[in-house]
Protein backbone atom coordinates (compact mmCIF):
# COMPACT_ATOMS: atom_id res chain seq x y z
CA UNK A 1 0.00 0.00 0.00
CA UNK A 2 0.49 3.66 -1.05
CA UNK A 3 0.24 6.82 1.68
CA UNK A 4 -0.07 10.36 0.61
CA UNK A 5 2.67 12.33 2.31
CA UNK A 6 0.86 14.33 4.95
CA UNK A 7 -1.08 11.37 6.11
CA UNK A 8 -1.45 10.09 9.84
CA UNK A 9 -0.91 6.27 10.22
CA UNK A 10 0.11 4.41 12.99
CA UNK A 11 3.10 1.68 12.68
CA UNK A 12 1.92 -1.28 14.16
CA UNK A 13 4.93 -2.59 15.67
CA UNK A 14 5.10 -0.09 18.22
CA UNK A 15 1.65 1.33 17.94
CA UNK A 16 3.32 4.94 17.12
CA UNK A 17 0.81 7.54 15.63
CA UNK A 18 2.58 9.27 12.96
CA UNK A 19 3.17 11.53 10.00
CA UNK A 20 4.00 10.55 7.01
CA UNK A 21 7.10 12.74 5.39
CA UNK A 22 8.37 10.72 2.42
CA UNK A 23 8.27 7.33 0.40
CA UNK A 24 11.39 5.39 -1.29
CA UNK A 25 11.70 1.66 -2.39
CA UNK A 26 9.09 0.25 -0.18
CA UNK A 27 9.74 2.40 3.09
CA UNK A 28 8.02 4.86 4.28
CA UNK A 29 9.29 7.71 6.15
CA UNK A 30 7.49 8.96 8.70
CA UNK A 31 7.79 11.21 12.07
CA UNK A 32 5.64 11.83 15.25
CA UNK A 33 3.02 14.70 13.88
CA UNK A 34 4.02 17.24 15.87
CA UNK A 35 7.89 17.09 14.76
CA UNK A 36 10.60 14.80 16.60
CA UNK A 37 12.93 12.04 14.98
CA UNK A 38 11.72 10.85 11.48
CA UNK A 39 12.36 6.71 11.42
CA UNK A 40 11.61 3.78 8.68
CA UNK A 41 8.74 1.99 8.49
CA UNK A 42 8.20 -0.93 6.12
CA UNK A 43 4.64 -0.10 4.13
CA UNK A 44 3.18 -3.41 5.50
CA UNK A 45 4.14 -2.48 9.37
CA UNK A 46 1.65 0.40 8.32
CA UNK A 47 -2.20 1.33 8.68
CA UNK A 48 -4.42 4.37 8.53
CA UNK A 49 -4.99 6.47 11.63
CA UNK A 50 -8.65 5.98 12.48
CA UNK A 51 -11.02 9.53 13.20
CA UNK A 52 -10.37 8.74 16.94
CA UNK A 53 -6.98 8.23 16.90
CA UNK A 54 -6.36 11.68 15.32
CA UNK A 55 -8.83 13.35 17.56
CA UNK A 56 -7.52 11.49 20.99
CA UNK A 57 -3.81 12.86 19.79
CA UNK A 58 -5.25 16.67 19.15
CA UNK A 59 -4.91 16.43 15.50
CA UNK A 60 -8.51 17.20 14.52
CA UNK A 61 -11.86 18.76 16.30
CA UNK A 62 -13.71 16.36 18.00
CA UNK A 63 -17.16 14.78 16.79
CA UNK A 64 -19.60 17.09 14.48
Amino acid sequence: MTYREGAYVVDTRSAKLAQVMAQADGSVYVRPPRGGREWEAPAEALRLATRDERVAAGLTGGPR
